[in-house]
């Protein structure tokens, strides 16, 4: 009878203590979400779908025969460097404390990672800057390294059927770690300057789009037009491959935009729904230009323009409605047609598949629009644009869109010009004519 009172006592006793203040505080500590880790799996899985084997098809099916296994090599061959430079020292550099420019080496091999993602990052100034995740970091950092992965990836359509495969190693190596870690630190880290101006990115319109399509100009221009450019025919050799790996896009890009919400929750949804509408329109808006211009409505233009969509809703998926989307989709998908038609053909440069016309100009019309369809009700008193009333986000967002384009130009003409003197840019021009596939890896599509 007396075990059975004590119990009871004891059961009485941590129901009141329960029902105190400081109870309320302790069942504030940071805890792990089940249901948050589980989207931000899923979302770190869709991301890495968008490479392999996404971007792996979408590339390869649009270039010559001949150089549909170099081109997918190159998709799945910088997964595995990046995958390896992010663990070794690139998420550190992103993502360490550090400065306002670059992160610390606090986090080199994954060491200090911590069990919850919302412990606070420690800003210049010596204060702390909670972080909303609930989630574990290394589930945090899997979702960035696909980020990571992705970007140098889409660069290579720039330089599509000329460039050496060891060249390409040293390049991806080099640009991850001088360009891509220090502006995914500036933009997405507290500590990071474009962060601290309030520069709006909900998932990559900068980091990832604008500073991959500003690459790949600055490479196809160092690197020179293709051999027989305007006189071979080079169209793509197989668009069933580029439409469905523009598919696998689309659907990993679910993941890319709902994903950098950190939670399953509002916010998350209506980064998918934006993120479905901006590209449905563009991809309409893009075919209808195009069948106005050419007469007729081609597979390779709906598909470019959907991805204009996705690329253009990015920056924006966590600060706007459908109907800001839907106008970020319509002026997408015409600007980025005519960017990667006439402009191209205005200013001679050889981008093979349209790196900069549709990343590099996508990014760029996402980051400016950002600025004037951010709505407060969804993005919070930090996201307001012009539509409700502050211009002065408009001209954030060009800061934030200059200061990415300089360091992206400047730092990818420097390494160019190093891998130049290490092991050489291109191959050579029997190589180039024959194909890429036998001259650099022995083997060929039959």
């Amino acid at each position: 009878m007396g075990s059975h009172m004590n119990r009871l006592t004891s059961f009485l006793l941590a129901a009141c203590v329960a029902l105190l203040p400081g109870a309320a505080f302790a069942q504030d500590t940071p805890t792990i979400d089940t249901g948050d880790t589980a989207w931000m799996l899923t979302s770190t899985a869709l991301v890495l779908l968008m490479t392999i084997p996404g971007l792996a098809l979408f590339y390869g099916g649009m270039v010559r025969k001949a150089n549909v296994l170099a081109m997918v090599m190159q998709s799945f061959a910088i997964c595995c460097l990046a995958a390896v430079l992010w663990m070794i020292i690139g998420y550190s550099l992103a993502f360490g404390n550090g400065s306002a420019f670059v992160g610390d080496l606090s986090k080199a091999f994954l060491l200090g990672l911590v069990d919850v993602m919302n412990t606070p990052f420690t800003l210049g100034d010596g204060t702390e800057a909670p972080v909303a995740f609930t989630i574990p970091e290394s589930v945090f950092m899997m979702f960035q390294m696909t980020f990571a992965i992705i970007t140098p990836a889409l660069i290579t359509g720039a330089f599509a059927d000329r460039m050496k495969f060891s060249a390409l190693l040293v390049f991806s190596t080099l640009w991850l770690l001088i360009v891509y870690a220090p502006i995914a630190h500036w933009v997405w880290h507290p500590n990071g300057f474009l962060f601290g101006d309030g520069v709006l990115d909900f998932a990559g319109g900068t980091v990832v789009h604008i500073n991959a399509g500003i690459a790949g100009l600055v490479a196809c221009i160092i690197l020179g037009k293709r051999s027989g450019y305007g006189t071979v025919d080079m169209k793509p050799h197989n668009l069933v491959l580029s439409l469905i790996g523009a598919s696998l896009l689309w659907v990993g890009w679910f993941g890319f935009n709902a994903g950098s919400a950190g939670a399953a929750g509002g916010r998350a949804g209506m980064a998918m729904a934006v993120t479905m509408v901006a590209a449905a329109a563009a991809a309409l808006s893009w075919l209808l230009t195009e069948w106005a211009v050419k007469r007729k409505p081609s597979v390779l233009g709906i598909i470019s323009g959907a991805v204009a969509g996705l690329v253009a809703i990015t920056p924006a998926s966590g600060f706007v409605d459908p109907v800001g989307a839907l106008v970020i989709g319509l002026v997408a998908g015409v600007i980025c047609y005519i960017a990667s038609t006439g402009l191209k053909k205005l200013l001679g440069y050889d981008d093979s598949l349209d790196v900069f016309g549709v990343h590099g100009v996508g990014g760029i019309i996402g980051a400016v629009l950002t600025g004037v369809f951010a709505r407060q009700a969804i993005g919070g008193d930090a996201a307001v644009g012009l539509i409700d009333g502050n211009l002065g986000q408009v001209w954030t967002q060009i800061w934030g869109i200059g200061a990415t384009i300089l360091w992206s130009a400047v730092g990818t003409a420097v390494i160019l010009l190093i891998t130049r003197l290490i092991v050489g840019l291109r191959v050579d021009e029997e190589a180039e004519r024959d194909g890429l596939d036998i001259a650099l890896h022995g083997e060929a599509v039959h």
